[in-house]
């Protein structure tokens, strides 16, 4: 359960498991029908029932909740109730919601139970958002500032991603693309960090975080340990602020030589894994395509 869930049961004092509507307000229907898009879900046809919700709501929590008519507040938290009344979500109700929350080994999401000030008599209700990763502007989440590398648990900052996106990278830094933040891990896959990267990442660049706060870019640290920065005044994070990256083969990490774009040394090669040498003006799938399977993982 996320640390900002009330303590107490909400079968003790919250609303019903079928989130009745205690201040009277029903969903908003046109033409007699409910609003709220598609009852479409997202991720694969062959994902089970559970993940395809939970990536669902990840989304709509990150990316679709004004295109899905929810009202969400400037810290990103939206009713439960409204959230359940959506088609995407026929058959969920409040337990599902929060076994979904708290199976989640990320920690992508927050419960809150707290006064609705729309409603006449402040009546306590359920709100739920995500810890990070908006692409909605209007969403100020209240970050943790981070003043210098020292204010990160282990010193450490990484970005993961793949061997085709980083010959894009490479060169033009880390993108936030449509997203409010670029999002770095505390650690490496295997090292006990809990959220930032996919498992799947494949180059893992370690960025000098204390470099890029004296150089001026303003760092964050999300509820669930993600650090979080917007990147410069283009909503990027420069390759001279790269540290180290290194390319996992299996267990096995390399280190890739970096290119004068960046801070440390002359190499313009990168290792493949096969170990030979890819010209560094070779065409390469964009961030733009990771960030959307990232999107559709909800990582």
């Amino acid at each position: 359960m996320s640390s900002e869930q009330n303590a107490e049961s909400p079968a003790n004092n919250g609303p019903k498991t079928t989130l009745e509507e205690k201040d009277g307000r029903k969903p908003r229907t046109k033409g007699g029908r409910q609003q709220g898009g598609s009852s479409k879900l997202r991720g694969l046809p062959r994902d089970p029932d559970e993940v395809r919700m939970s990536k669902t709501l990840s989304w709509v929590l990150r990316h679709g909740a004004k295109s899905e008519g929810l009202f969400m507040r400037p810290d990103g938290y939206v009713r439960v109730h409204d959230l359940l009344s959506l088609p995407k979500f026929q058959g969920m109700d409040f337990e599902k919601i929060q076994k979904i929350v708290e199976a989640d080994a990320k920690q992508r999401y927050g419960l809150l139970f707290q006064s609705d000030p729309s409603s006449q008599d402040a009546t306590e209700i359920w709100w739920i958002r995500a810890s990070q990763g908006h692409s909605l502007n209007d969403v100020e989440l209240d970050l943790k500032p981070i003043n210098s590398v020292d204010d990160i648990p282990t010193r450490t900052a990484v970005h993961g991603t793949n061997r085709k996106a980083w010959e894009t990278i490479r060169t033009k830094g880390l993108s936030k693309m449509r997203r409010n933040h670029i999002h770095l891990a505390q650690g490496v896959p295997g090292s006990g960090v809990i959220s930032g990267m996919r498992q799947s990442a494949q180059i893992l660049i370690h960025v000098d975080v204390q470099a890029a706060i004296d150089a001026g870019l303003k760092f964050f640290m999300s509820d669930n340990g993600v650090i979080l920065t917007s990147g410069n005044e283009r909503g990027i994070l420069e390759p001279r602020f790269f540290e180290k990256v290194e390319q996992r083969q299996g267990k096995v990490m390399q280190t890739i030589p970096l290119g004068p774009a960046t801070a440390k040394g002359p190499s313009t090669t990168v290792k493949s894994t096969e170990g030979t040498s890819e010209n560094s003006n070779s065409q390469a799938t964009t961030e733009v395509s990771e960030q959307g399977a990232e999107q559709a993982k909800s990582a």
